[in-house]
């Protein structure tokens, strides 16, 4: 990270590194697009009034689907929150602290592996000293991390941290986040803050966080990180 700008009673700070991972031994390459086949038919005035004809009988059943996927999607919602609750109380089997948890990245270079042993291959390689990861499980020496974009994979514990980082908002693309000197939405700016800056947490109340970013030291909506759970207090 490094301050864009500074103006007398407020600063910018960007996310200086925005590359936080990179997949282990691929090459990003353009997707091969659909031609169509020589041996399908093209769509004329005939065809497309049988297809018309077609969807018109076929509406209600798809309506029909479609009110079920909303029933279920709301069941898997009631599901989910209580799977989330049972997860919060469990402990892990190797460390006895709770499942799920926050951590931080100890190096700039961390192997992310399919499973828990050297001889899992590896995912992805992040590299980034500091970034918050989450921990979903546990096998003897090994942690089950997720990062927030979502990529899954096990890491030595030896690699990780307990003190506590957060990333700035990374769902926000191009919407800064305020950082304030008091935990008040009415109290003064003291800097900006670009989506994935790597704030260190001080202490969280369940709204507000006390963090600190280079130099510059304030209180962030505790909704505007990722790092910390919702309503979470850090002492």
């Amino acid at each position: 990270m490094r301050p864009l700008f500074h103006a007398p009673h407020l600063a910018f700070l960007a996310d200086g590194r925005s590359k936080t991972r990179m997949q282990a031994g691929l090459f990003a390459g353009e997707r091969p697009r659909h031609r169509r086949n020589a041996s399908e038919p093209e769509m004329n005035d005939a065809t497309s009034g049988t297809l018309e004809k077609k969807l018109s009988r076929t509406a209600p059943i798809y309506a029909c689907a479609l009110r079920c996927f909303f029933l279920f999607s709301a069941a898997s919602s009631c599901a989910a929150t209580a799977i989330h609750a049972a997860l919060a109380e469990q402990v892990g089997s190797a460390s006895g602290l709770p499942i799920p948890r926050y951590v931080s990245l100890k190096s700039d270079r961390v192997n992310l592996r399919e499973g828990p042993s050297k001889d899992h291959r590896t995912i992805w390689v992040f590299q980034r000293a500091g970034l918050p990861v989450e921990i979903t499980a546990e096998f003897e020496i090994w942690r089950k991390v997720r990062d927030s974009e979502g990529a899954e994979g096990w890491v030595l514990h030896s690699l990780l941290s307990g003190r506590r980082t957060a990333l700035v908002a990374p769902w926000k693309k191009g919407i800064d986040a305020a950082l304030h000197d008091k935990a008040n939405a009415e109290s003064s700016l003291i800097a900006k803050l670009q989506p994935n800056v790597i704030a260190n947490v001080r202490g969280c109340d369940g709204a507000w966080c006390k963090v600190s970013v280079e130099s510059f030291s304030g209180y962030i909506q505790q909704s505007n990180l990722w790092g910390v759970y919702p309503n979470e207090k850090i002492e």
